[in-house]
């Protein structure tokens, strides 16, 4: 599955040999108002923006850090302030300059801060403990162009397979899960009126769709081949799903279908967001894995899938020591003491391996389930609200039994109409 965005943008960047760093010269701005700790006299101050969630362990644990730093303890202070990623990426698109120094982000924004020039790549050291600390999936997220251009924090956002142990006992196929659900008289729940998860089967077969920006972030272009043999092999597998009778498409309260007091679910394709929830209702019998696979005309696929990952970035700075010292302080929410931190704290899903392969995130059931899914998924970029809006027709046609006994002929014609819509998608 190819991961690669075009951006037609010239971005001019500082090089400093000694740290392997790049950064957009840009005149800084005082932020003061904006801080969760007021800097002390005499020193410069970085500003970090982070998740409320994990804002006040992430203050604790770089006061702490700070004070380590012989070399940039008496030159700087860090003020901390509460900051979700989604608002973040806009602040930092709003105005650059008045932005933090160091802020999380989803890395579906990437492109767009990468064409505003908010994002000095890392380099040297800073780039091979990214490369050479984390999974795949999230050194693929924080890329763009075959250049890195942030900080892996997470690999926690996708979805996986959750099933109740007395109903499903081999979760490795959908046939043998749908069968499995038919003899207990219970359900698979899957929203493939969402393109977000039915592009677990054009993913799975190897099918691609992603979008192309220029410098100002508007759509270019997208590169779309559902209309191929590979997108009608993943039309077929979401039709025979979708008719068979032990599918239901999700309701959107997932969790609750595994409620013992009348849930109807044997399995459940969902996220970490309702692991508690379905781990409580189903005690003993929880069980999570990665998707199954699927068969289509003899072939067998495994699913795909979209992979959400958190990342951090440093803006560009025109002084070169503070741009070093920013990075380092990237690396260090990013490293993997600060990603078991948070895992313990708040079960963030670490992208670090060495966290991932740690007693405590194995035994966790759902981490482990996605940790190994998203082996299979593709980092998502943006895609704009129409592809949202054409996905969930096409979605909900199948799921009204419209292509239930299409021909070949007649789904790849409905194929080749879904992806000239999806390419004019702006």
């Amino acid at each position: 599955m190819k991961n690669k965005r075009t951006i037609a943008c010239m971005l001019s960047f500082a090089v400093l040999a000694s740290m392997g760093l790049s950064g957009c010269r840009k005149k800084e701005e005082n932020n003061d108002t904006n801080t969760g700790n007021p800097p002390s006299s005499g020193k410069a101050n970085v500003i970090v923006w982070t998740p409320e969630e994990v804002a006040s362990v992430t203050r604790e644990k770089l006061n702490s850090w700070l004070s380590s730093q012989e070399q940039y303890r008496d030159k700087y202070t860090i003020s901390v302030s509460a900051m979700g990623e989604g608002e973040a990426a806009t602040q930092m698109l709003t105005d650059v300059e008045a932005g933090a120094d160091v802020y999380s982000f989803a890395q579906d924004q990437l492109a767009r801060l990468v064409a505003a020039g908010a994002l000095s790549s890392p380099g040297g050291k800073f780039e091979e403990n990214i490369r050479n600390n984390n999974d795949s999936g999230s050194v693929s997220a924080a890329t763009l162009d075959d250049k890195i251009y942030a900080y892996p924090e997470t690999s926690d956002n996708g979805y996986f397979l959750y099933y109740d142990k007395s109903v499903v006992t081999d979760p490795s196929t959908l046939e043998g899960i749908l069968e499995q659900c038919g003899e207990k008289g219970k359900k698979l729940y899957m929203d493939i009126q969402s393109g977000w998860y039915s592009a677990s089967f054009f993913f799975g077969t190897g099918a691609d769709c992603y979008y192309e920006y220029d410098k100002d972030g508007n759509v270019t272009g997208a590169v779309c081949d559902y209309g191929s043999e590979e997108g009608l092999a993943a039309f077929k597998g979401l039709v025979a799903m979708a008719s068979h009778p032990a599918f239901s498409q999700s309701t959107g309260s997932d969790a609750a279908l595994f409620n013992p007091d009348g849930g109807t679910a044997g399995a459940v394709i969902s996220g970490t967001w309702d692991s508690a929830v379905i781990s409580e209702y189903l005690g003993e019998n929880y069980g999570a894995a990665k998707l199954p696979t699927f068969s289509v005309d003899g072939t067998e696929y495994q699913l795909g899938g979209f992979g959400g990952f958190k990342l951090v970035g440093v803006k560009p700075q025109t002084d070169s020591d503070k741009l070093t010292f920013c990075h380092l302080v990237a690396d260090y929410l990013t490293g993997e003491e600060m990603q078991a931190v948070r895992f313990e704290s708040n079960g963030w899903g670490p992208s670090n391996v060495n966290v991932q392969e740690s007693e405590a995130v194995q035994s966790d059931i759902a981490l482990s389930a996605l940790s190994e899914q998203l082996q299979y998924c593709v980092a998502q970029g943006q895609y704009p609200n129409a592809f949202w809006t054409l996905t969930e027709a096409f979605g909900t046609d199948i799921n009204s039994g419209k292509y239930e006994n299409a021909s070949d002929e007649e789904l790849m014609k409905a194929l080749d109409e879904l992806e000239a819509e999806i390419k004019k998608a702006k």
